[in-house]
């Protein structure tokens, strides 16, 4: 176990015998409603985190989305003393309503929903410091970074805040925000920007809040929930912490939870509610006097059929998705032929649709010294026609709002990997894997994972050699993928891994639309012997 994560556990444990240590002399409740990595997911979510048809939503099938949100933060607020409603950031990216609407859509929801205040996340920067700065403009409440400097950048400085003091029942919350060291990889914030060591950036900013008197400090970190383990126990007096970036899921309920709710380093509660709004997050503090929390207790709530859709919210959802119709019928490309992608071929064989994915892919990453690509068959859902190719087919083809994903794994992890690919071809099954950077041969007649996989090949110097198993390779692959998805478990121990990358409908799109006229092939990349 991760010795930040034992100690952690063991923390949590401890957080109900806190009070006998320091009696409350003025016990004060305060509950933190939290979302994070909500990706722009105002239309009901599927169990697969995708789109979620009306008919399935009218059957109970369906998760999450604003209407629902609404509804449970109002009856969170109700049944709570003091309230605020946080966001670990990441609002931006990930269907056609930000495309579309970049920021604006989500500044009218969040305002809705009657946010309180939101860090900034990565993928806040992708349209760079311009378009954050609109979102800002239109929100009415706070949105910050401590680890940046962004003093040289016209549209952020004197605007963009480290923290901010927000006052419920009297008391005085400091709240500071944090967005990834590394968002000037992940995203476009430009080069007037500098991003700086989390660690130092909250400690200066809890000693500044702390020095006016502020003694209760909630951190809004868009950092991933093992690095936020590491903040909370390198740095003092920070009460809360909401995380984001890596999706997290705490629970004390659920056993595929990645931690508990909240997790507790020292006397500092973590919590995190997975993402794209699929639960809200209800953490129940109480501090003494002095600020000390003496206990805080939760669980996620989960957005389903059980939770009734706000009928306004609801209303101006479905008002605002009429012009992303048009956006489904834009034609963005055209193909000389037919692009085959029916889940008969594509989950047994090398395919067109297959081909054409992982070459995208590749193409997206390569400069980043990614070589091989691998897109599981089950995740291509249909076929497109000869001629014009609109942006709808394209979401036809890859319904699941995946996003790319790179990493690196060892040649016997890929080998591994592709042995688990071909596992199941008997039944048909997803995990079949098209690759593009990569040639291999299976065997049918081997048993499954005995080595069906006889044979791996990669380019160095524009020839194909054999893999070597102890070299380390650059892959990308799809979120579902990499964090296990398909039985490719063996991705969950890769290394410099990020899962947050463009959309893959959108990379698949512009792929196709500067080829100019796409031609489809077969090129013997998989033989089966």
């Amino acid at each position: 176990m991760n010795p930040m994560l034992k100690t952690a556990l063991m923390s949590s444990v401890l957080v109900a015998g806190m009070g006998a240590v320091s009696p409350a002399l003025a016990q004060y409740q305060l509950t933190i409603l939290h979302t994070n990595d909500f990706h722009s997911r105002f239309e009901p979510i599927s169990r697969f985190n995708g789109p979620c048809s009306v008919d399935d939503n009218l059957e109970g099938k369906c998760f999450g989305g604003s209407a629902r949100l609404l509804t449970a933060i109002e009856e969170a607020r109700a049944r709570a003393d003091n309230s605020l409603l946080l966001d670990g950031g990441d609002q931006f990216q990930g269907t056609l309503f930000y495309t579309y609407y970049k920021g604006k859509f989500t500044a009218e929801m969040m305002n809705r929903l009657g946010y309180d205040a939101m860090t900034v996340g990565n993928h806040e920067f992708d349209d760079g410091p311009e378009v954050l700065r609109g979102f800002m403009d239109n929100i009415n409440f706070p949105i910050l970074m401590s680890n940046a400097d962004v003093s040289a950048e016209p549209a952020l400085a004197g605007v963009l805040q480290k923290s901010t003091v927000l006052e419920r029942g009297g008391r005085k919350i400091g709240l500071i925000g944090l967005t990834p060291q590394d968002t000037d990889e992940l995203a476009s914030p430009g080069k007037n920007i500098t991003f700086t060591d989390p660690v130092p950036a909250v400690q200066a900013e809890v000693d500044r809040l702390t020095a006016q008197g502020v003694n209760i400090i909630v951190v809004m970190s868009h950092s991933g929930y093992e690095l936020d383990l590491d903040i909370a126990a390198r740095t003092t007096g920070v009460d809360i912490i909401v995380a984001g970036h890596s999706n997290a899921y705490l629970s004390n309920i659920a056993e595929n939870a990645d931690g508990p709710y909240p997790t507790m380093v020292g006397n500092t509660a973590i919590v995190s509610a997975f993402a794209y709004g699929k639960f809200l997050g209800e953490l129940n503090a109480t501090f003494d006097d002095e600020g000390n929390l003496i206990s805080a207790t939760g669980e996620p709530l989960i957005m389903d059929a059980s939770v009734n859709e706000n009928a306004s919210v609801k209303d101006r959802v479905t008002e605002m998705a009429i012009p992303l119709e048009e956006i489904r019928q834009k034609v963005v490309a055209f193909t000389e032929a037919e692009i085959e992608g029916d889940r008969s071929v594509c989950r047994v064989q090398e395919c067109e649709m297959g081909n054409l994915v992982a070459d995208a892919m590749l193409d997206r990453v390569r400069d980043q010294g990614i070589t091989i690509a691998i897109q599981n068959g089950g995740g291509l859902r249909a076929s497109i026609d000869a001629g014009d190719i609109t942006m709808g087919e394209v979401f036809m083809v890859l319904p699941f709002q995946n996003t790319l994903s790179t990493f690196y794994v060892s040649g016997a992890t890929i080998i591994a990997a592709l042995e688990n690919g071909v596992s199941q071809v008997e039944d048909v099954k997803g995990r079949f894997p098209q690759v593009a950077g990569l040639q291999y041969e299976w065997d049918p007649s081997v048993p499954p994972n005995e080595g069906r996989i006889t044979a791996v090949r990669v380019q160095k110097d524009g020839q194909w050699v054999p893999i070597d198993p102890d070299a380390r390779y650059g892959v990308v692959s799809n979120n579902y993928v990499r964090n296990g998805g398909d039985g490719y478990k063996m991705f969950l121990d890769a290394s410099d891994v990020y899962d947050y990358g463009p959309d893959l409908a959108e990379v698949v799109s512009e792929y196709l639309a500067d080829a100019e006229g796409y031609i489809p092939y077969l090129d013997g990349r998989i033989i089966r012997k």
